[in-house]
């Protein structure tokens, strides 16, 4: 097989040349083409059920609408995980799905689901689906500014002016934008029409507030009087009545009282007022701010889409085509990390080819034979963009990472056989260049194969993890994977081809590097082959070294990525007013507007418009947007973000979690938590979770090691309770509904109708004014009429009390439970909760039916640690059937598996050197370096077993071998390590994930080189098979 390949090439050289050309270009075209972003998204499958319940208590919210929605969704087909957050007024509900069910079929079923459940929740309530994203999908958010603000404060009226423009010119223009999923509104007021009843007035014209209601209603519609044939024409007959503006409303006849119609005027008063507020959007800390959230289409390539909306934004700027001067500026851009990102790797590309080139050079000193491996580099890289743009890959931090890594190890089958052919055409200068070739491809080609083979499984690891971690390193194993197998492809057929153009054949010669560096290697290889039980023994002295020092090292998930914004997340007081809190707030801003190194600062309180935005207006979300590294030289984020939550904790009542714009969606949706680590506790009594809760969080307080603590805020919100006495209704010949009805109009406001003012339209709402419903007391003086003609007063028919209540309830799996989450600060994460567990084992007995689990990163880091466990071990079983078949034989297998613990040796002690955790991307750097290992191994023990084969006894063979294979073992390893130098000094986002990884291969391949090129050959004696 291998030899009818290689003969072909070198007979078509023309042919090879012409195709690579022709791939070179497709590859172009592919990379421009190919999906960018800066983070691949690990958000699982699900489907977001919002349902607004208006004016209910979580607890109100959990059984007229979660409950029933719960129940109905059990039992979906591909449902694994089911999670609810009941706030006042709104529930959401998150049902994850198998990662393999396509988002369009789990929506589909849901919404059937929906379709039966509708029966049985509330008149009025309709639950919807959230919009088809993911947490990686809020790409864009901006503000509405005109270029003369300044920093002067916004009027209410300017606030509800910008907010009508955003929602009815600046989203649609926006939504038009080829991937964006979603247009999220925060901040200003929303325009409203309001009926302000005097009850004093209605009292005298004997009118009731569901008599303006009704009228209201009625006097805003056209009707159709269908089709009128006029000859040889036709009519549309309509009748004309919608409401046009104010007057009209005021017009509306409620009655006839003595003879004279009593017009809306004569009782209410009509205006344009807001709707209730939710939330809000502070911007610098001197003035409110209306603006948007654009969320991309699940999949979407986030560089691509948030090109499209920059140019529509530039568009619509350039054009002013937004009333008042008005003008889109962004205050977070997702295009901005994906370009730092890919610099970053870009960067560390380059610099690894440049190191790549300089070792070639070093070790083969000829030009020629450097430029031959060079081309490996260069269309290795292309053709893999053409396979990733053809599988529908994207190109993120982790896939171009895993390019970046796989920069040392795509040259080492070429490195081989170029290496061979260059040393072969020295010795046989009389044969045909072809046939030399041929014979030293022939050669190295069959370990070659079998040894980046090898390299390619021992990744399957990573191809079968699941979870975060799978979605996260999967892209990173599939593009090594699918570059070592180009670049496999190269060096068997480009190689020989340019080998017979540019290698002109001479006298063989090695470098003066080489000739050193092998001088010193033969003799401690002497000393190594003289004393074999010593070497053996120190090699296993120096592993047994290494093992002792991995319970210091300390575990973690995976390092934070910085990417170079900061989003605290504030939990106030839940009872707190809406503007209590951006008074707050305001002065958080401006203290941290003047923290060095920060570029501003945009704050959300509350929630959107969006139906699965659940935050309440004591939560806050603010946006830190950092300088560029460069324009902070000394500052990083970690001290902005020390600074920032020592501002935070100095108000009264706050709990503080830091986070980061895309890691804290991730970790909302990925695992419903905000944090690293999340103790959640299950049960049904709400005060007894609660109890559980601060004493968790009171000892996790005294571990060291923690950062941020925060409990759910299940309790606080005070209620106004108007509790119904049906012994004094029924006296007064009234109902329940009679009462809530006036309870819901008179004090919360009634929506009667909508007005339209062109294609805009506006809810009208008739409720009583300020005055009358602004206290306890005066909610008590709300009179209703019986169907007597009598006026009673509220407090007659009803206990009206200030009493505590639920500010939310959160469910998981059909329980409630209550999260105390915890984020750590310089402490491994797995030491970390062994410690809590053990604690929390001992000194928080919890009653029967409740219990606790463990999520957040330490859940991720659970699952991965627990499938590698498994699926390592059944690698390194296929990677010594591999080396059995290669040899047909068990010992030089065995051999050649030996080297992997030996080659650990190195990662260990540099994790431990460098002060770094065993984490998932230093488990990924000690599966690349096994691969490097077994490679190097097979080199070497091919040529000591060809060697024996032509009669050489084992001493001979076992040095002529070495001598033979220490440039290309050593070239191998040198290239693998310094095309990962640069990721020790990379600085820009993403550096942090891949380092660990770097710290391992260059460390670990140290020792295995050492160790392959000394101990095998020490210790192959005990396993030679050849008679």
């Amino acid at each position: 097989m291998l030899k009818p390949l290689v003969s072909a090439a070198l007979r078509h050289r023309a042919v090879v040349i012409v195709i690579s050309l022709g791939l070179l270009g497709l590859s172009i075209d592919a990379f421009r083409k190919l999906p960018v972003d800066a983070f691949p998204d690990v958000t699982n499958v699900q489907v977001q059920v919002a349902t607004v319940v208006p004016g209910r208590s979580p607890d109100e919210v959990e059984r007229l609408a979660t409950i029933p929605i719960e129940i109905g969704m059990t039992g979906l087909p591909g449902m694994t995980e089911m999670r609810s957050q009941n706030e006042p007024g709104l529930s959401i509900i998150t049902l994850v799905f198998t990662d393999d069910t396509p988002v369009y079929f789990a929506r589909q079923l849901v919404s059937e689901r929906l379709d039966e459940v509708r029966s049985r929740l509330p008149a009025g309530v309709n639950p919807v689906l959230g919009p088809v994203a993911t947490a990686l999908s809020e790409v864009y958010q901006y503000t509405l500014e005109k270029p003369g603000d300044g920093e002067r404060a916004l009027t209410k009226e300017e606030l509800m002016e910008r907010r009508t423009i955003q929602d009815w010119v600046v989203r649609p223009l926006l939504r038009s934008v080829a991937g964006v999923a979603e247009i999220n509104s925060t901040g200003g007021y929303v325009r409203q029409y309001q009926v302000l009843v005097d009850p004093v007035k209605m009292r005298y014209y004997g009118v009731t507030i569901a008599d303006v209601h009704r009228a209201l209603s009625r006097n805003n519609e056209n009707a159709s009087g269908g089709i009128l044939p006029q000859g040889p024409e036709v009519f549309l007959v309509r009748g004309l009545g919608l409401l046009r503006n104010i007057e009209d409303i005021r017009s509306i006849v409620i009655k006839e009282f003595r003879n004279t119609p009593v017009y809306l005027r004569d009782l209410a008063e009509v205006r344009i007022g807001e709707e209730v507020r939710y939330g809000a959007m502070l911007k610098g800390g001197y003035t409110e701010a209306v603006g948007g959230i654009v969320s991309m289409i699940a999949g979407g390539n986030a560089k691509e889409i948030v090109s499209r909306i920059k140019e529509r934004v530039e568009q619509i700027n350039r054009n002013n085509m937004l009333p008042g001067g008005l003008q889109i500026v962004p205050y977070y851009d997702r295009s901005e990390l994906v370009d730092a990102a890919l610099a970053t790797i870009a960067r560390v590309l380059q610099e690894g080819i440049v190191l790549v080139v300089i070792v070639l050079f070093l070790f083969l000193g000829d030009l020629r034979s450097s430029v031959i491996v060079i081309a490996t580099l260069i269309l290795t890289p292309a053709v893999t963009f053409l396979v990733m743009e053809r599988t529908g890959m994207s190109a993120n931090l982790m896939s171009l990472g895993g390019l970046a890594i796989a920069i040392g190890l795509m040259v080492d089958g070429s490195v081989v056989i170029v290496e061979n052919v260059f040393a072969q055409l020295g010795h046989r200068k009389d044969e045909p260049k072809s046939r030399v070739i041929l014979d030293s491809v022939m050669e190295v080609g069959t370990p070659v194969i079998f040894g980046i083979t090898v390299i390619i499984v021992v990744f399957l690891p990573l191809m079968t993890l699941q979870g975060m971690e799978g979605k996260m390193f999967s892209p990173l194993a599939y593009t090594i994977a699918i570059a070592l197998a180009v670049s496999l492809l190269v060096s068997l057929v480009l190689s020989p081809v340019l080998c017979s153009f540019f290698l002109k054949g001479g006298a063989e010669h090695e470098t003066f590097f080489v000739r050193w560096s092998k001088r010193l290697y033969l003799l401690l290889a002497t000393r190594a082959l003289r004393n074999p039980v010593i070497t053996a023994a120190t090699a296993i002295l120096l592993f047994a070294s290494s093992l002792a020092l991995v319970p210091f090292l300390g575990t973690s998930f995976i390092p934070e990525f910085k990417e170079g914004t900061i989003s605290p997340n504030m939990d106030r007081a839940p009872n707190i007013s809406l503007d209590e809190s951006l008074q707050m707030e305001a002065e958080a801003v401006r203290e941290i507007r003047k923290i060095p190194g920060v570029k501003h600062v945009v704050s959300r309180l509350g929630r959107g418009e969006s139906p699965v935005d659940p935050a309440g207006y004591n939560e806050t979300d603010m946006m830190i947007q950092l300088l560029p590294l460069k324009e902070r030289p000394g500052i990083t984020q970690e001290m902005v973000e020390d600074r920032v939550r020592e501002i935070l904790n100095r108000f009264p009542g706050v709990n503080v979690v830091m986070a980061q714009p895309i890691s804290d969606r991730v970790d909302e949706m990925v695992t419903g938590v905000r944090a690293d680590v999340a103790v959640k506790i299950f049960g049904d009594d709400l005060d007894q979770l609660l109890k559980a809760a601060r004493e968790t969080a009171r000892i996790a307080m005294r571990i060291r090691g923690t950062g941020d603590v925060k409990i759910d805020r299940v309790a606080g919100q005070m209620n106004i309770d108007a509790v119904i006495d049906r012994a004094a209704i029924a006296r007064y010949g009234l109902n329940i509904e009679d009462v809530n009805d006036v309870i819901a109009a008179a004090v919360g406001g009634k929506p009667a109708t909508e007005i339209y003012e062109g294609e805009r339209r506006f809810e009208a709402v008739v409720r009583y004014p300020e005055r009358f419903r602004n206290s306890v007391e005066s909610i008590r003086s709300i009179l209703l009429e019986t169907p007597t003609g009598a006026d009673v007063p509220l407090s007659a028919l009803a206990d009206i009390r200030i009493q505590e209540g639920l500010s939310q309830v959160r469910r998981e799996g059909g329980r409630r439970r209550v999260v105390v989450g915890i984020n750590i600060r310089d402490r491994d994460l797995g030491g970390y909760v062994a410690e809590l567990q053990n604690v929390l084992r001992e000194k928080v007995p919890l009653p029967s039916g409740y219990y606790f689990e463990f999520g957040g990163q330490f859940e991720n880091l659970e699952r991965a640690r627990g499938h590698l466990m498994i699926i390592v071990p059944v690698t390194i079983g296929i990677i010594y059937f591999l080396l059995f078949l290669l040899f047909q034989s068990l010992r030089p297998a065995f051999l050649i598996i030996s080297v992997l613990p030996f080659a650990s040796i190195g990662g260990v002690v540099a994790l431990y050197l460098t002060g770094m955790y065993l984490s998932v991307p230093a488990s990924v750097g000690f599966i690349a370096l096994w691969g490097i290992a077994v490679l190097n191994g097979v080199v070497l023990v091919s040529q000591i077993r060809s060697l024996r084969e032509t009669g050489l006894d084992v001493g001979e063979a076992v040095m002529r071998g070495a001598s033979q294979r220490f440039r290309p073992v050593m070239m191998t390893a040198t290239i693998a390590a310094l095309g990962l130098i640069p990721f020790l000094f990379a600085t820009g986002p993403g550096s942090e994930v891949q380092k660990p990884l770097a710290v391992v291969v260059i460390g670990g391949l140290i020792s295995s080189t050492a160790l392959t090129l000394v101990v095998l050959p020490a210790i192959y004696r005990w396993f030679d098979d050849i008679a």
